[in-house]
């Protein structure tokens, strides 16, 4: 099922926000540069309606760039159910460039800065949740400090009727094989690599490796060695291999597996 390519390891990037106003001033540059740094895939998650324009747009100028669409916990007091109407409209197949739409989010609960008030977070949950099912799309899910809610919410609303990835995932191990039982997915990111992070082997053994994703959430969350810069899909080649470690795998395997787990997750079956 895994094919190993012995030639390059070719780096899949899950989640990372190139749409941020941090790559204002040389996007193109370092999204066209990234081919050199052998990163065969990007997928740019939005955050509310006019990011999600911007992601859709970015998918369009590059061939091995896809987007999802959504509101995220933080834009939830800003947005309206107008907006949900909007991004319908985006992931309508007649839509121009709806066929990068590959998920609806990055959307959830996040009440550690509760950005937004928690009543309104809920109800923007539950709306992106109805788009994804109306659109057949998988959910990417931002959870953060509120996994009973967010459970409670995905079980009410059907949610775990279509694939459920939770990006950046920060919950114990046994929450992970609850998950797991529910069909979900994980992404991990440089987290992984900090100094602090021996959570992380009892999380990464908890969890099926047909269910593991790779990400960098850039800008943010850079890797060591260079935490506290900007971050960039470049590098992935500081999470693969804690990530391999952690998996018991080879680099190369690593780099299959995650080939096969983008594909089945997201649908998308071909990395130039």
């Amino acid at each position: 099922m895994y094919r190993q390519d012995d030639e390059m390891i070719r780096y899949i990037d899950t989640h990372a926000h190139y749409d941020d106003e941090r790559f204002d001033a040389d996007r193109s540059q370092v999204i066209g540069g990234l081919l050199d740094h052998d990163v065969a895939l990007i997928i740019d998650p939005a955050t509310d309606l006019n990011s999600s324009r911007r992601v859709l747009e970015l998918s369009a100028n590059y061939p091995n760039f896809y987007c999802a669409v959504g509101i995220h916990p933080h834009q939830a007091a800003e947005a309206s159910e107008c907006d949900i109407e909007a991004l319908s409209v985006l992931c309508d197949p007649s839509s121009p460039g709806a066929d990068k739409i590959v998920a609806i989010g990055e959307t959830g609960l996040d009440y550690h800065y509760d950005f937004s008030p928690r009543d309104v977070q809920l109800a923007n949950f539950r709306r992106n949740i109805r788009l994804a099912l109306k659109h057949n799309l998988p959910l990417i899910v931002h959870d953060r400090e509120a996994h009973q809610d967010t459970l409670t919410v995905l079980r009410e609303e059907n949610g775990f009727d279509t694939r459920v990835l939770y990006h950046c995932y920060s919950g114990s191990a046994e929450y992970a094989k609850e998950l797991t039982e529910l069909g979900c997915f994980f992404s991990f990111g440089g987290a992984v690599t900090f100094k602090n992070a021996k959570k992380f082997e009892e999380i990464v053994h908890a969890i099926p490796i047909d269910r593991i994703l790779p990400e960098t959430d850039s800008p943010y969350m850079a890797p060591e060695p260079v935490r506290g810069t900007r971050n960039d899909s470049s590098n992935l080649k500081y999470i693969y291999p804690v990530l391999a470690r952690l998996m018991g795998l080879s680099i190369e395997e690593t780099a299959a597996v995650f080939a096969d787990n983008t594909a089945r997750f997201f649908g998308i079956r071909e990395f130039d």
